[in-house]
């Protein structure tokens, strides 16, 4: 699992700049959960090849309980809940505050691994003004600039170097012979926790949870129809006794995990409600990952022929850049469907890890070309000269040529259409890499 990390301080001492700079964005995916406020985000980050989950949150006063700033502390209590490490961003600038003192009594209290960032020290790494942080008793600071970018990679090293990591070649190890890691998403209230039930209740369950904290998601083996399945579950599944109990409970961080660690992703949508904005966030999410993906739509059963056309077309309309995933209509509560999801399930693992030739993605895009060729871009023509196969779950395919900077996002689209029908490729995302070799005439006489 990815590990988490948050960033935690006083209001306006750079937390967000921070964030969008180890994010490389200016977005996050916002948690504006039934339950949660904007002032929590979450994002994706990464040091070389090591990738991790941040969360920014407001400004915290963990001593003054009323109002806004009661709501934000409690936000900053439940990312700082949720990490695995926290950074604790302080104002060189403004120097150590009674503000700060309070935040680190909560911190040690928390008992979590803590990090300084003494923000605003541009030109000022050496500046007898960090000696005072040391009064913290959190270990040295750590000089950075997050609006200059100084010292920001051996801050984010520090944190990653406390955790440990899998070796390269266990990494690289093949999913030959393992088990579909198989994530339910989607927001609270949906059906989850009735789908898991089912699943487990319907397919005898093989083995129980494997340890893990209540941060984590748990993964729950079981087996259908001799396929081995690992459910990676974000509905907060527990083990009472004998009998299984899920509790439908949301962690923006287990299900960004989830995501993160599955081969397929079943994203749940509640037929009453159509699709909202939170799902439209978290199917984003699941495309960037490159996760196959199916759409499960609950509670089919309760809505009538109106709605259930209005229905389809907000999805078509919300979900757009969806369009590969296959929609399947359920009712976890009456067990109806489940026989067609699972079969989408295994074809949507089967495209997503496809194996596809060389020779036959070659004759694929040169018949592109014959049927149409990519336009013109003033005095260069692209040429695509061959393709391969460059990764899987997503499959990537690439193509070499000459010129192809040039080749147009529409032009992609045509070739990815084809080699989806080709290769019967369904519920996965496709991507495909343009690579130019360079013309050694380019540079003679014009």
């Amino acid at each position: 699992m990815k590990p988490v990390v948050a960033l935690v301080g006083r209001p306006n001492v750079g937390k967000s700049t921070l964030f969008n700079r180890l994010t490389k964005s200016r977005d996050a995916i916002v948690a504006d959960f039934a339950g949660l406020t904007r002032d929590r985000h979450y994002g994706d980050a990464r040091v070389g090849s090591r990738e991790f989950i941040l969360i920014d949150t407001g400004g915290f006063e963990p001593d003054k309980p009323t109002g806004v700033v009661a709501e934000m502390a409690k936000q900053t209590k439940q990312a700082v809940a949720e990490a695995d490490a926290v950074v604790f961003v302080v104002d060189i600038r403004a120097g150590l505050s009674p503000q700060d003192q309070d935040i680190a009594r909560y911190l040690r209290a928390a008992n979590k691994r803590v990090f300084i960032a003494v923000n605003k020290a541009e030109g000022m790494i050496e500046s007898p003004l960090l000696a005072e942080f040391h009064e913290l008793g959190m270990g040295e600071p750590h000089p950075i600039s997050a609006s200059h970018g100084q010292g920001i990679r051996s801050l984010a090293e520090a944190v990653l170097d406390s955790f440990e990591w899998p070796e390269e070649d266990e990494e690289a190890e093949g999913d030959e012979g393992r088990p579909i890691r198989l994530a339910v998403a989607g927001r609270p209230n949906v059906g989850k926790s009735t789908l898991i039930n089912t699943w487990l209740g319907e397919e005898r369950l093989i083995a129980f949870d494997m340890p893990g904290t209540t941060r984590d998601a748990i993964h729950v083996p079981f087996e259908r129809n001799g396929q081995r399945f690992e459910l990676i579950d974000t509905a907060g599944l527990r083990r009472k006794g004998r009998v299984f109990e899920a509790i439908e409970k949301f962690s923006v961080v287990k299900t960004l995990q989830a995501i993160a660690d599955a081969n397929v992703v079943v994203l749940l949508l509640d037929a009453t409600q159509g699709v909202t904005e939170q799902d439209a966030h978290i199917a984003g999410y699941v495309l960037d990952a490159g996760r196959a993906v199916v759409l499960a739509v609950n509670k089919w059963d309760a809505i009538d022929g109106y709605q259930r056309e209005m229905l389809e077309r907000s999805i078509a309309s919300r979900l757009a850049f969806l369009k590969f995933a296959p929609i399947v209509q359920i009712s976890a509560l009456k067990r109806q469907g489940l026989g067609p999801l699972w079969k989408t399930i295994a074809d949507a693992h089967a495209s997503a890890t496809c194996k596809m030739s060389t020779p036959v993605l070659t004759r694929l895009v040169h018949d592109a070309v014959t049927h149409q060729a990519p336009k013109r871009a003033g005095n260069f023509r692209p040429k695509l000269r061959y393709a391969h196969q460059g990764g899987m779950n997503p499959p990537v395919v690439v193509v070499h040529g000459n010129s192809l900077e040039h080749v147009t996002d529409a032009y992609k689209r045509f070739l990815e259409g084809r080699i989806r029908d080709h290769f019967k490729l369904t519920g996965t995302p496709l991507r495909i890499e343009m690579k130019s070799s360079r013309n050694p005439f380019d540079d003679k006489g014009s």
